[in-house]
């Protein structure tokens, strides 16, 4: 792959397969998390450059540094890979990652109390199942998410998981509640280990994360709830549970 981070972007986009329906519902729970995550950091520099109106899907660079434009042959490439795409919200927000790439390439330098690349979770959206709509709600094609408005957007919980490995851990049919074991010397912010319970159509299944990287059957949750398990545990968030996932990856692989 090209080293040029503006054809870095452009080739990500290139290679999304845009009506990859059934990798939109497998990937439903991942991708939910990750447009929410896009929703929060534009909600942030919508409101440090005064562009509520423009949120949530517009061109951040354009508040940023206006006078940096993208080059007009990745531009031209860029209109080619877009071509019937839609909503034109969605291709607004492709242009916007490619030009922030080039904003990185020319040495902008950028507010540091801001997160960090506003797109590139909406990337790992985009690559997981392709696009979107807008109605009344966000439809990813197997979730649906509440719009909001920037105001309310801004206090959502960070949600930094970018690793594969931690986002499939996400993924899986049902409800599904979190939990980590906590105990002395393991506080929530870093457990012994993390389960949880998945409702699908009425039976509940209860699954660990074990140290082979995947999720296995347990029986812990019911020995728990008989009384013959004293490890305690505190429900969490899927995005704590997919920093564990991350760091734990991170740890057994070195990658």
């Amino acid at each position: 792959m090209t080293d040029d981070p503006p054809r870095q972007v452009l080739e990500r986009l290139r290679a999304i397969d845009w009506s990859g329906d059934f990798a939109a519902h497998e990937h439903a729970n991942s991708r939910a998390l990750l447009m929410r995550e896009y929703l929060r950091r534009a909600a942030r520099w919508a409101r440090a450059y005064g562009a509520e109106e423009s949120w949530p899907f517009f061109d951040i660079a354009e508040c940023v540094a206006p006078e940096v434009r993208t080059p007009p042959d990745v531009a031209a490439e860029l209109e080619q890979v877009l071509t019937g795409l839609a909503p034109s919200s969605l291709r607004k927000t492709c242009r916007g990652a490619v030009r922030w790439a080039v904003l990185r390439r020319a040495g902008v330098r950028f507010p540091q109390d801001l997160p960090d690349d506003p797109y590139e979770p909406l990337l790992l959206m985009y690559e997981r199942g392709g696009g979107y709509s807008v109605e009344e709600f966000i439809d990813l094609d197997g979730a649906m998410l509440r719009v909001g408005t920037v105001e309310s957007n801004l206090p959502a919980r960070p949600f930094l998981a970018s690793a594969p490995a931690a986002l499939d851990a996400l993924d899986a049919e049902g409800e599904i509640t979190y939990y980590a074991k906590t105990g002395e010397g393991y506080p929530r912010s870093s457990p012994r280990g993390i389960v949880r319970r998945r409702v699908d159509d009425g039976p509940a299944y209860d699954e660990a994360f074990t140290r082979d990287l995947r999720w296995e059957p347990t029986e812990y949750l019911r020995r728990y709830e008989l009384g013959h398990n004293e490890t305690d545990h505190v429900e969490i968030t899927a995005a704590e549970a997919a920093a564990f996932v991350e760091s734990m990856t991170e740890k057994l692989t070195g990658s």
